[in-house]
């Protein structure tokens, strides 16, 4: 709800402050003093287009800020956060600026938003009905959406199953679109998994294979060099049997041992040392006695390392296209059998999608058909309670009608369209709104959808500018009976020139010129009981002390009260 709108630099609008009420605002004026303003800044504070000519002579832009209660909870809340924006104890700032340039800036909840998010927003805050600008029951989806509210439970448990259904057709739709214009991929991608995990198993390689194969190819190739290299350290740790004088690591340090094994016991020191020799000893014998059998062992094999060579240049072969080890390619062939069973399945899953879909259609054609019988039947109990309304809004002759029409493709929200036409006299043709109807008749339209969807639309606040142009007496009254009607649900704004719609109103607001022709700090002013007296004599006799006139006001003053009492 709105709680207050101040404008800057609009039009013929200074400043100016509207303190905003719940129920029934009327918003009143001389000709010339800027009530249309108020519509128009509205507009722009929930995204409606910037005009840079609506800027104020001499402004260097025009600025309209708003502060609106909404709750904690909910889409609202929900659109704020996620453009940036805060609450403030349910409290929301928005404000909008165009310069004189042309250049538009808004702010949402105290961050910069794009205007964009404005309008967005606005869908779920506010229903603007302006003389030039009947923004929101015009838009295709808006009526649809209207008139399935307006449906209720009849139509909401067909609607929510119609919806689940849709959203699982369109997946199964992707996915049976995705592997069947894939299928040659698909296909040439099978192949070569399955030419690769066929030259693997023919390969036969096993885990750590090509680090086994490298070390042997390693040992075979140095195998004379090996060979010496160990005859010669154990022949420096034993001796050499062929030699003369015996000089071996192992004999050398027997002696060592042997001399201070007389005396170890005298120092425990020396006794240390001779212990570590004892240790040195038996791991030099260890390590001979590995020396000899080594050099025994270790041949040279040309054929075996051939045939080693051979196994490498194998696996080396699948390295480069399949892994960079033996490890790499035996995973890569295990991951190339998963797929292949995925691949290879695609003719049985291509026939489970196509049998899911075709139940889908059928589940979706019975629903939409269920949709398009409800939408009918509501349809025509809207247009006539909507024609009803109009008789009393001065348009006895007029006739809405909502037109239904059903389409081949499924959408959404089923397969029809929705469209609300108007026919203002009996041999006038019915039309869309936008097309049948002048700017007054089409506030009074949108006046009377909107009480006979009062309850149903969830639009919190309803702005109405000259919704009684071209009609009074009755009629007004009328008029000013329904938007108080509307009020009870909904906090409902209204400009107005006729006394009769004014009276209705539980908060009145005038627009005041200042001398010179502008309207100024003050120009925007709360009337009490007396006020509003004056403000009506001035509306009906054109003077607000003419003692007829302040008669006339009291006796509609009194009539709205005891209407609303009832």
């Amino acid at each position: 709800m709105l709680e207050e709108v101040r404008i800057q630099g609009l039009g013929v609008i200074d400043d100016a402050v509207l303190e905003l009420s719940p129920g029934f605002t009327v918003v009143t004026g001389e000709t010339g003093a800027g009530k249309t303003m108020v519509v128009t800044g509205l507009g722009l504070l929930f995204g409606g287009r910037a005009d840079p000519q609506r800027v104020r002579p001499g402004a260097e832009r025009a600025v309209v800020e708003g502060r609106l209660a909404v709750p904690s909870e909910g889409r609202v809340a929900d659109r704020v956060a996620e453009a940036g924006g805060e609450l403030d104890d349910g409290v929301l700032i928005v404000s909008r600026a165009v310069s004189a340039e042309g250049r538009s800036r808004a702010t949402l909840g105290g961050r910069s938003a794009p205007v964009s998010v404005l309008a967005y927003m606005a869908d779920d805050l506010v229903a603007v009905h302006g003389q030039s600008d009947q923004q929101r029951l015009l838009r295709p989806e808006r009526q649809r959406g209207a008139l399935d509210r307006y449906a209720g439970e009849r139509l909401s448990p067909t609607l929510n199953a119609y919806s689940v259904a849709y959203r699982r057709h369109r997946e199964v739709e992707a996915e049976l679109a995705e592997v069947t214009t894939r299928a040659r991929e698909r296909a040439q991608e099978a192949d070569l998994l399955r030419f690769g995990a066929e030259e693997i198993a023919a390969a036969e390689p096993q885990q750590g294979e090509d680090a086994e194969l490298l070390a042997e190819e390693t040992r075979l190739a140095h195998a004379d060099s090996l060979r010496v290299a160990a005859t010669t350290a154990h022949e420096a740790l034993t001796g050499d049997p062929a030699a003369d004088v015996q000089a071996d690591v192992v004999g050398l340090l027997a002696a060592a041992r042997q001399s201070l094994a007389a005396v170890r016991d005298h120092d425990t020191a020396l006794a240390s040392v001779a212990d570590r020799l004892d240790e040195a000893g038996y791991v030099l014998a260890d390590a001979a006695t590995e020396l000899a059998s080594y050099a025994e062992s270790v041949e040279a094999d040309p054929a075996r390392l051939a045939a080693v060579q051979e196994r490498r240049a194998l696996l080396t072969q699948l390295s480069r296209k399949y892994g960079a080890t033996t490890d790499e390619v035996l995973a890569w062939a295990e991951d190339a059998a998963k797929r292949l069973i995925e691949l290879e399945g695609d003719d049985d899953r291509i026939d489970a999608l196509r049998a899911e879909e075709a139940e889908l259609r059928a589940r979706l054609a019975d629903l939409a058909d269920d949709l398009t019988r409800i939408r009918t039947e509501t349809a025509e109990r809207f247009g006539t309670a909507v024609t009803e309304e109009l008789t009393a809004l001065a348009m006895p002759h007029a006739r809405v009608t909502v037109k239904v029409t059903t389409g081949d493709a499924f959408g959404p929200h089923g397969r029809d369209d929705i469209e609300v036409l108007l026919a203002p006299h009996p041999s006038a043709p019915p039309l869309p709104l936008n097309k049948g109807a002048s700017g007054g008749e089409l506030s009074r339209v949108m006046l009377a959808i909107e009480v006979v969807f009062a309850g149903a639309d969830p639009v919190p606040t309803f702005v109405f500018d000259e919704v009684d142009a071209g009609v009074g007496g009755k009629a007004a009254v009328e008029i000013g009976r329904r938007l108080a009607r509307l009020a009870r649900r909904a906090q409902v704004i209204v400009v107005t020139h006729l006394p009769q719609v004014a009276a209705f109103a539980d908060n009145h607001l005038v627009v005041e010129k200042s001398n010179d022709g502008t309207v100024t700090e003050s120009g925007v002013t709360r009337l009490d009981r007396g006020g509003r007296a004056r403000e009506l004599s001035r509306m009906l006799a054109g003077m607000e002390d003419s003692e007829l006139g302040r008669a006339h006001a009291e006796e509609l003053l009194t009539i709205a009260d005891t209407d609303r009492s009832r």
